[in-house]
């Protein structure tokens, strides 16, 4: 194998799948990255097993052929390399890569391709056996700001460790839940054609699927009995999908609010964060009293101090106290890009409802003010 390519574009397409490479396992193929140069097509990929992603480099492909190399040093070569020159890659005698830059020079031991993990293989598209959808990049890319957050880091719960993808023809919902909150985030996507399915896309795949997504073009999304692939123009990512039956997130949203009120989405959130700093591990939460058209965000620490934030709301309804983790409030208001929120309620034991616009809405569970 030789191939000539860039620095920047090397180093992107190493920085783009060294995310999958593994840290922990015992196997230490699971630490290199695949390198592959054919037909004037040179390819990086990297797996733990969970998740798999590959990314195509631009380069100049002058011998065919495919090694794997230690991603961490290989990594931190072509970081340290002269910028702006080109870089020679070659295999010589065996497993041993070069690496050269004008007079700087490099040798790495690689392990052979065939010990690298298949990632699976799905059918040419088009093909019956795999369901294919389309989405724009920055519409799922809001999506998912505005819904991941809210997914459970708990590993015994494991089918709310990711992300519901709802798809019913037009419309797509994804739902994400950690059992204290659950955020709710749909769209009407004209290219989802007429298909009829639920998926969780787990949290590894998520996060990477949000660094990789940009503002234009596509995301193309083909499913294949329990396996997915993600398709971002240069950027292939292959996951599992998580196995079992979501919980029914529907019978857990109001039907309707008793009582509602508007708020400025940044002067809630800044509010929120001040009323937060006074909080500590025995007392976590804020109340907030609601009195006409004010919102009072109060905290009271014993042997810490007191916090009190006042607030202008549209709101016209009767009093009410009822305190939050003030976490679970920034977590949503930070990602929420209109100016203002509706925030509903029923009493102060019962889910308080976030909405902005007619697309997103956020549940969230009270807390005892103590």
């Amino acid at each position: 194998m030789k191939i000539i390519t860039s620095k920047d574009g090397l180093l992107k397409g190493i920085q783009i799948v060294q995310n999958a490479v593994s840290t922990k396992s015992t196997l230490p193929i699971l630490s290199h990255i695949l390198l592959e140069a054919k037909k004037q097509e040179i390819k990086l990929t990297a797996t733990d097993l969970e998740i798999g992603v590959s990314v195509k480099v631009e380069g100049e492909v002058q011998e065919e052929g495919a090694i794997t190399i230690p991603a961490r040093k290989f990594s931190e070569i072509v970081k340290e390399l002269p910028g702006q020159s080109e870089i020679h890659i070659s295999i010589k005698k065996g497993q041993t890569v070069t690496i050269e830059v004008g007079k700087s020079y490099f040798r790495l031991l690689g392990l052979l391709k065939e010990d690298f993990p298949q990632l699976p293989d799905f059918p040419a598209h088009g093909s019956r056996s795999v369901d294919l959808v389309k989405i724009p990049q920055k519409i799922l890319k809001n999506m998912i700001q505005l819904t991941s957050f809210a997914m459970s880091h708990d590993e015994t719960r494991y089918v709310l460790n990711g992300i519901l993808f709802s798809f019913r023809e037009k419309n797509l919902k994804l739902v994400a839940t950690d059992g204290r909150r659950l955020a709710l985030m749909q769209k009407n996507i004209g290219e989802l054609g007429n298909l009829k399915k639920d998926v969780i896309v787990p949290m590894k795949t998520i996060l990477e699927l949000s660094r990789d997504l940009g503002d234009e073009g596509e995301v193309i999304f083909y499913f294949k009995e329990n396996q997915l692939q993600i398709s971002l123009g240069p950027i292939t990512i292959t996951s599992r999908l998580v196995e079992g039956e979501y919980p029914n997130y529907e019978q857990v949203i109001p039907k309707k609010t008793k009582e509602e009120l508007k708020v400025g989405t940044q002067n809630f959130l800044q509010a929120t964060r001040r009323a937060s700093i006074l909080t500590n591990q025995e007392s976590q939460s804020v109340k907030i009293n609601i009195i006409k058209d004010r919102m009072i965000i109060t905290k009271n620490t014993p042997d810490l101090g007191e916090a009190h934030e006042e607030l202008e709301v549209d709101y016209k309804g009767g009093e009410l106290a009822i305190g939050f983790n003030p976490s679970f409030i920034v977590d949503v208001l930070k990602n929420v890009e209109e100016d203002s929120v509706k925030f509903g309620f029923i009493d102060p034991e019962k889910p308080a409802v976030i909405r902005s616009g007619e697309d997103y809405t956020y549940i969230v569970l009270p807390m005892q003010v103590t």
